[in-house]
């Protein structure tokens, strides 16, 4: 018997015939979601030929993470490549013409990267697949493979014959074109999604059955909608108690979630929910999506959120309707290096089977432009889904055009319905920018859910925007602490990290609350926790938070003055949502912009405030209205120098159908956050004095991470003590952090991590005075 994995706990091995079957039904129900099980079908089929190699057999009866290629170095353990050079000689067989093997390039593709990941084609820094599969290495391995096989009688699924074949490739190359330039890439990417999970699943079934057993184990997509409502009807009967139904706010929300609900029987597609903050755009954009699956079968709901600072909210919301162990909050977490990967890291890669999804922009994203197995695993459980982009104007420029060409791809080819949804609605549709390098192709025309959003905006102005005289020059950070100590609550909001450390220094201590993105997921949590707290028990107390960007995404707090440093027109507006949030004052509540210089590396920064001059210049009549943003972003995109900065389409197109993408390079330059040399940083707060909260719970996860526990669920829990730290500040806290087993560190040093500004930059001696200031 040819054996695919090791022996499981109960002593059985896992033969190659029975592996290879499994994986080609699975792969193929996967991409049967969008109508093409075919090219899935045989690359699981064919994915492990090499593992009949005597070399891989010896290897895999003694150690149990053999069919990991890369961890063990040793050229008679490969055997990706059997399978991918089967595809090409079956291809030329079944045709008869050398010019098949063309045909057979999608799943070289996909077989040679099932571990290894996406390749380049032809690359010119290193090695590509075509070099791979041409080197006498590879040659040997499949025909091993190949003799192994015919021995051991067993024989490899064949393909259909040559008709056939030749009819799904111009099919698979047709229906993956049409127009789309990153449609035939994208394709591929899907149809390795279906793959590598269905190796996963399998992989799993085998090792931990209990585990496979769990899986799915989720409420349907009705009984959501059904829990929402219950929800959403429950909260309206309290307000209604509360003699609080007639309020302009209360009634305005109802309306929106009326009209959500409404749209949702309009056919799958693009949508719009252009709702001012504090309009009740999260639960009732989160009611179309489930509806408009319920009602459309669609498969899922997946929430976009841009900053991991603030996703553990929208979950926890969800969560305290749904139950935490229906949503699936999904984020960045220690990323596994090739040469740390086992069997254990590898089944704990999530694969987004679940009806509701939290997850972030990067996640998403980058996900989709994603070489690796693990972290493309999970896109073929788009297909079939409802996408809801919230704060959608967050999409950065640089990668603005090869976001919305697979966004493009998704919605002509795997049914999804997108949802744009935001008070500040950027223009993503065709552009037709004079200037042909900076035309942008945008998406359909999206369907409004609310039809006329300007008179939903004037029914919920709650705030008036103050100017300054002069939006040239500076405001020193002293003289914007007086201003802020001249009134008894207020919300300061600053560009940088470095402002909110000193401005939150300037203002006394007992009164005056800082959050930034220093401060990890947890401590975040208490923060906000002991913010509201505040705001609700504060009486005639002094209260100030100075914060940066991240509370403008999202984050439900009400102040009656807020103090914008000077930014893009969407971030004014959305710092205008924290202030008089609920309507409660007589008088519209206050916002007060200011200037502060922007340090030159945040060019994007710099680029969003000097469109806010221009607009303000020209004359802004009102600047939180609909119309206002239309002519911000229309500006704002125009002035960006490209919208494909790193030419990820071009790395992907295929114009000659001769499938030579260049997959790896992509990956590497797709990064919505630079985070190279960045490495994950584990806060154990337990230990830091002067935090709040309870976190003794820490203490036992963090001694599972150290002991080598890999577990998915046990990532999850610490994703919100996790920092991810920058190559510069890693080197300066490098003697004061322990690596771990899975990937990632653990700070030892709590000192550290102050207990009011977070992980602290720079050298330690000057950190450490800042501990007492």
């Amino acid at each position: 018997m040819l054996i695919a994995h090791s022996r499981n706990s109960a002593g059985d091995w896992h033969p190659l015939d029975e592996h290879l079957a499994k994986v080609a039904r699975l792969a193929a129900e996967f991409s049967a979601t969008w109508n093409d099980p075919f090219w899935a079908r045989l690359a699981g089929a064919w994915h492990d030929l090499g593992k009949a190699r005597p070399g891989f057999q010896r290897h895999v009866q003694q150690d149990r993470d053999a069919h990991i290629e890369g961890r063990i170095r040793s050229n008679d353990k490969t055997h990706s490549a059997a399978g991918a050079l089967h595809a090409r000689a079956e291809f030329v067989r079944i045709i008869g013409s050398p010019a098949a093997a063309a045909l057979a390039r999608p799943l070289e593709y996909l077989i040679a990267g099932h571990h290894a990941g996406l390749a380049d084609w032809q690359p010119d820094t290193h090695e590509g697949l075509a070099t791979r599969l041409a080197h006498t290495n590879a040659q040997a391995e499949h025909r091993e493979a190949i003799h192994a096989l015919a021995q051991a009688n067993t024989t490899p699924a064949a393909p259909p014959d040559a008709t056939t074949l030749m009819a799904e490739a111009r099919r698979w190359s047709q229906d993956n074109k049409n127009g789309l330039p990153l449609g035939r890439a994208l394709g591929l990417r899907m149809l390795f999604s279906a793959l590598v999970d269905a190796d996963f699943l399998d992989t799993e079934r085998h090792f931990d059955d209990g585990k496979a057993a769990r899986r799915g184990a989720f409420p349907s997509i009705a009984e959501y909608a059904a829990r929402l409502g219950a929800h959403l009807d429950a909260k309206a009967a309290e307000v209604q108690a509360q003699g609080r139904a007639d309020d302009p706010i209360m009634r305005a929300r109802g309306d929106v979630l009326a009209a959500c609900r409404a749209k949702a029987e309009l056919p799958p597609g693009v949508f719009s929910l252009t709702v001012p903050t504090g309009g009740g755009k999260t639960l009732s954009s989160l009611a179309f999506a489930l509806d408009h699956a319920r009602q459309h079968g669609l498969r899922r709901v997946v929430y976009a959120i841009p900053y991991t600072s603030i996703i553990e909210q929208t979950a926890s919301v969800f969560a305290g309707i749904f139950g935490a162990e229906n949503v699936l909050e999904h984020h960045s977490q220690a990323q596994e290096r090739d040469e740390r990967e086992t069997t254990a890291t590898r089944l704990a890669a999530e694969n987004w089977d679940a009806p509701l999804i939290v997850t972030t922009n990067v996640q998403l994203f980058e996900s989709l432009f994603a070489a690796r197995t693990s972290q493309c695993r999970k896109l073929h459980r788009l297909a079939g889904s409802v996408i809801v982009l919230d704060e959608a104007q967050m999409l950065p420029p640089a990668f603005l055009q090869p976001i919305l060409d697979a966004l493009n791809v998704l919605l002509a080819r795997f049914r999804i319905s997108l949802v744009l949804c935001t008070a500040t609605q950027p223009v993503l549709t065709d552009s037709s920018h004079p200037d042909i390098r900076k035309r942008l192709r945008g998406l359909p025309a999206a369907q409004p859910i609310i039809d006329t959003p300007e008179p939903l905006f004037d029914r919920l102005r709650r705030t008036h925007i103050h100017w300054p005289r002069d939006l040239s020059t500076p405001t020193e950070l002293p003289d914007l602490a007086e201003r802020l100590q001249a009134e008894r609550c207020a919300l300061a909001i600053v560009n940088t990290r470095q402002d909110a450390m000193d401005l939150a220094r300037l203002l006394p201590r007992e009164s005056t609350l800082h959050l930034s993105a220093a401060m990890c997921g947890a401590h975040r949590a208490d923060l906000l926790a002991e913010l509201r707290h505040r705001l609700a028990h504060r009486g005639d107390q002094p209260l100030h938070l100075i914060a940066t960007q991240l509370i403008e995404a999202g984050v439900d707090v009400d102040f009656p003055v807020v103090f914008r440093a000077l930014a893009g027109l969407d971030s004014i507006a959305q710092a205008a949502g924290r202030c008089n949030r609920e309507g409660r004052l007589d008088a519209p509540g206050a916002v007060h912009v200011f200037v502060r210089p922007i340090p030159k590396p945040l060019a994007l920064l710099r680029s969003a405030a000097e469109t806010t001059v221009s607009l303000h210049a020209a004359g802004l009549p009102d600047a939180l209205a609909p119309a206002a943003f239309e002519r911000y972003f229309q500006l704002f995109y125009s002035r960006q120098p490209q919208l494909d900065a790193k030419g990820i389409v071009g790395l992907l197109e295929d114009r000659d159908t001769k499938f030579e993408f260049s997959f790896r390079t992509a990956a590497d330059n797709f990064k919505l956050i630079d985070d190279a040399g960045q490495e994950a940083v584990i806060i154990p707060l337990h230990e830091v004095p002067g935090v709040g909260g309870s976190h003794q719970a820490l203490a036992p996860l963090i001694q599972q991470l150290q002991s080598g526990a890999t577990d998915r669920w046990l990532l999850r829990k610490l994703q919100r003590y996790t920092l991810n730290v920058h190559a510069h500040q890693f080197k300066a806290l490098e003697r004061d952090l322990a690596p771990l087993p899975g990937g990632g560190y653990l700070l030892t040093d709590v000192t550290r991590y102050d207990p009011r500004f977070g992980l602290l930059s720079g050298s330690h001696p000057l950190d450490a005075m800042s501990l007492v200031q």
